[in-house]
């Protein structure tokens, strides 16, 4: 069954591929039919700049000239097929609260880069495989997130990433 949102169907599938570089990417439905287009604005509007492939997404799509175009995005998943190796947060991990942060830079090559959270001056390690398994494909430098914290040997590193707009309706 279809759930309809503001008159426009409601689809569940999974990120094809995406493109920041290009800003758009293909989503394939779970019950099939043809891609739809993924831009980067229906994810902007979501509070994230990109998606990793087989990301699990919910959105609503309207019918245009050129095909199916996701409208809006209203859930992320992390890939569920078991190719990203990172342990699943433990139960007092996932008691952490969301701390607000804001994304200082990102390297895909190196696989690593820093957040800052809002009132704290230290960084905040962020891995690619958390970005991964949070669903992300990349973070750009100044993007609003939520980020669960424990201190490392080196300091403080992320453990899950959320989009900012996912922190402010799970808060805590």
């Amino acid at each position: 069954m279809v759930e309809v949102e503001r008159g426009l169907p409601r689809v569940r599938g999974s990120v094809k591929w995406f493109d920041p570089a290009k800003g758009f990417g293909f989503i394939v439905a779970e019950s099939g039919g043809p891609d739809i287009l993924l831009h980067v604005n229906a994810l902007r509007n979501f509070g994230q700049s990109s998606v990793c492939d087989r990301a699990g997404i919910v959105v609503s799509v309207q019918q245009t000239q050129r095909g199916l175009q996701a409208v809006e995005v209203f859930e992320v998943s992390p890939p569920a097929d078991g190719e990203v190796e990172v342990p699943e947060l433990d139960p007092a991990e996932e008691m952490l609260p969301l701390e607000p942060a804001r994304v200082k830079w990102f390297d895909k090559v190196k696989g690593f880069g820093f957040a800052n959270v809002f009132g704290r001056p230290e960084d905040v390690f962020i891995h690619m495989e958390v970005l991964r398994k949070s669903g992300f494909a990349e973070l750009q430098p100044g993007e609003a997130v939520g980020l669960r914290i424990v201190e490392g040997e080196r300091g403080r590193m992320a453990v899950s990433i959320s989009s900012w707009e996912t922190a402010l309706h799970k808060k805590g």
